[in-house]
């Protein structure tokens, strides 16, 4: 069995890692995503399991692998594994924070946009009907200019969406646990709020904070009623942030005028009901979907492994 096993494909950047090391190693190469009989079989003696988000690595998974050192997430996030049962068991779990800030800063940038000026609304009407010719009132949207934007959790991500959304006029409110230094507020002249007042005051909300049991459901639907009837919603964070059921009703009640999701609360399915609305645009976790930010991350998960193997610390142990 091999030393290393992949439970999905991978940049080639991740493979010439391991192959310079002369690593032995497995990838999953199946269709679709692995499934947990298979994780099982191949994960018995490997000592370590490089995975993505989409693999769910339980407390099943780990007793069937006696061998394993770490469990190097492809992810910046980590809530696919248990990872206090791991450390139980004297497991290394990592993640790949930082490298793709960048891209998943740019896609809830552009969602924002895309939302407000309804440029995805418009390609679907030009694929379809088409439109009779430019007119004073139609197919109006909003601009960004002037407009407040409410970040909530104010990291890498989050302040890489301040400082594009900064440059298009936006006044940048924010939240999260503890307030940032003086110096980074004033890098894009944002202010510190409590949840409630960034929920009342934003034209638009976007989320950048990691799932956890204190924000499962953080947006439900007292938050939404909170909201401007006129304010737009953007998720590139985790989808159980958000209570869904409580957002489609806002929706199509018209208690919001938008949203954009790119995480989904039962991931990968999406409701239906989203489907039907044309003021929302949906899109399949695309966040860090570059290939700057996927070789980046690659880098990091393969070079943990031959670290870990060679018997070395690893980098951005997150249950230490």
């Amino acid at each position: 069995m091999a030393t290393v096993y992949l439970s999905a494909k991978l940049p080639k950047v991740a493979t010439d890692i391991l192959n310079k090391a002369a690593i032995h190693y497995d990838v999953y190469d199946g269709k679709g995503l692995i499934s947990k009989e298979e994780l099982l079989k191949h994960v018995k003696d490997c000592k370590v399991l490089i995975t993505p988000l989409s693999t769910q690595v339980d407390q099943e998974v780990i007793d069937a692998a006696p061998k394993l050192k770490l469990i190097a997430n492809f992810g910046a996030g980590f809530n696919n594994i248990d990872v206090k049962y791991a450390r139980s068991k004297g497991i290394d779990v990592t993640n790949t924070p930082f490298v793709s800030s960048t891209a998943t800063a740019e896609v809830a940038s552009g969602l924002v946009v895309a939302l407000m000026r309804r440029i995805v609304e418009g390609d679907r009407l030009m694929r379809s009907v088409g439109f009779d010719g430019w007119a004073p009132l139609f197919f109006l949207g909003h601009e960004l200019a002037g407009k407040t934007l409410g970040i909530i959790g104010l990291g890498s991500i989050g302040r890489g969406v301040a400082q594009r959304l900064h440059a298009f006029n936006m006044k940048i409110i924010y939240t999260q646990r503890h307030q940032a230094d003086p110096a980074t507020e004033a890098q894009y002249s944002a202010k510190y709020v409590t949840l409630d007042e960034l929920l009342k005051r934003s034209d638009v909300v976007t989320l950048h904070c990691p799932l956890t049991p204190e924000t499962h459901h953080m947006i439900d639907a007292p938050q939404f009623a909170m909201m401007k009837d006129s304010a737009f919603l953007i998720n590139c964070a985790r989808g159980p942030v958000i209570n869904e059921a409580a957002l489609l009703e806002a929706l199509q009640n018209k208690k919001l005028a938008g949203a954009a999701l790119d995480v989904y609360e039962a991931e990968p399915n999406v409701a239906d009901g989203f489907k039907k609305l044309d003021n929302v645009i949906l899109t399949p976790h695309i966040g860090n979907a570059s290939f700057e930010a996927r070789n980046a991350m690659a880098e990091i998960v393969a070079t943990n492994a031959v670290n870990v193997l060679d018997g070395k610390p690893a980098k951005y142990i997150v249950n230490k």
